[in-house]
């Protein structure tokens, strides 16, 4: 009979201990013996775990024996080790969605509550004693999340009260106010980087796009004089997104007029220092040699769609010249990778089916803060959706996110 390693033995175990969870075909998780956290199992090309123990050994790790025996049931008999596949179901999916949605409105306010808890204490040397700051996004996020109206959203806060959640219900007009300010916008968006966090053992792959949200402000208005109609303002969101999960890791808001391709750069380069990068997928508005290098810079490959007049000179670019050839010569293949940008779409789509795609706010300022508690309140929702499906600890207690960066 088969003796089993030491790390078999603790591989089996963690198997035992429900650590394994199925993201895709390719990709699992398995939660940390030692403390908070998990690790990512690959097995594309081999197999392949982001744990200490594999990268230094380059050995099969606990967490790869576990994978393994989640994938096999392993049994010893007088012939040898017989291997039994184990059937993956849909059912183990739709399972985890119920109980996440059955939940949902309960783990959003405690999330919530643990995500603005990282942010600074602003110091008050005068003046009548103001709403903390995380008070006061808490208030915000959790109203956009409702969908209710300002007044109706003070009972949301009084029931907060009581769950211990803030201190005490502000006036209702508490969301308006901080949606007025203009320092809360690098806030919202270093908090949907942080919200994003949790998941960096299992997204890796990344693609990016842009969005429309409509205001209720008009444009130039000439009348029939001139044959000018009124027409709504939008803003743009731009957004990058793992592809596995639909996690937003970065969001920029601009004009709606404002161009796609120089957002890409600060996108890819917020999301790599949270995330490792394997892919970067995006349509042919992001086609350049400065994006194509942007990723290479950050250690991941582009999967950028050409335009029709692209042409497969350096220029000082010799990635460009390296992925217009492959996109020429294993265009299928090419187009394997690419259409992991679809995932981005279908993120767009779930921020608008759940919080709408009317921005309500006048100001311009309270425009932009309102479609960024959009997306922090989306990706919370993906949090909770992956609480139960891949078994995430989503902790940010231990985390201080800095208010200038």
């Amino acid at each position: 009979m088969e003796t089993k390693s030491a790390r078999e033995e603790r591989g089996l175990k963690l198997l035992s201990e429900g650590a394994v969870k199925r993201v895709d075909d390719s990709l699992y998780t398995v939660k940390s013996q030692t403390g908070i956290g998990t690790y990512r199992v690959e097995n594309k090309r081999g197999w392949n775990c982001n744990c200490p123990d594999h990268i230094k050994g380059e050995l099969d790790c606990k967490h790869i024996y576990a994978t393994r025996y989640y994938l096999e049931v392993r049994q010893e008999t007088d012939e040898g080790v017989q291997i039994e596949k184990i059937q993956l179901t849909h059912s183990q999916a739709w399972s985890a969605y119920n109980q996440a949605q059955r939940q949902e409105i309960e783990l959003f306010d405690k999330l919530l509550k643990d995500l603005v808890a990282s942010l600074p204490g602003e110091e008050q040397r005068m003046g009548r004693p103001r709403i903390p700051l995380s008070e006061a996004i808490f208030c915000s996020v959790q109203k956009t999340y409702s969908q209710l109206s300002l007044r109706r959203a003070q009972s949301l806060f009084n029931n907060a009260v009581g769950k211990e959640q803030l201190n005490h219900s502000p006036h209702y007009n508490i969301v308006s106010k901080t949606m007025l300010r203009k320092e809360v916008t690098p806030i919202l968006q270093a908090l949907i980087r942080l919200s994003a966090l949790p998941l960096a053992s299992i997204e890796n792959d990344f693609a990016i796009d842009s969005t429309g949200f409509r205001t209720t402000s008009f444009g130039v208005y000439c009348g029939s004089q001139h044959g000018v109609k009124r027409k709504h303002k939008w803003l743009k969101a731009h957004i990058s997104s793992g592809v596995r999960t639909n996690i937003v890791t970065d969001a920029i808001v601009t004009d709606g007029g404002a161009g796609d391709s120089p957002r890409f750069k600060p996108l890819v380069l917020n999301t790599a220092e949270i995330f490792d990068i394997g892919e970067v997928s995006a349509d042919a508005a992001y086609s350049s040699r400065d994006n194509h290098n942007v990723v290479g810079e950050v250690g991941g490959t582009p999967y950028i769609d050409f335009k029709k007049n692209a042409i497969g000179k350096a220029l000082g670019s010799p990635l460009w010249k390296k992925a217009f050839h492959f996109f020429k010569l294993h265009h299928d293949e090419f187009k394997e990778h690419y259409h992991k940008r679809s995932n981005v779409e279908s993120t767009i789509g779930a921020i608008k089916r759940k919080f709408g795609e009317t921005l309500k706010s006048r100001n311009r300022v309270a425009q932009e803060n309102e479609l960024l508690c959009k997306i922090l309140a989306y990706n919370i929702t993906v949090l909770i959706q992956q609480m139960f499906e891949n078994g995430i600890d989503p902790s940010f207690m231990s985390l201080k996110l800095s208010a200038s960066r």
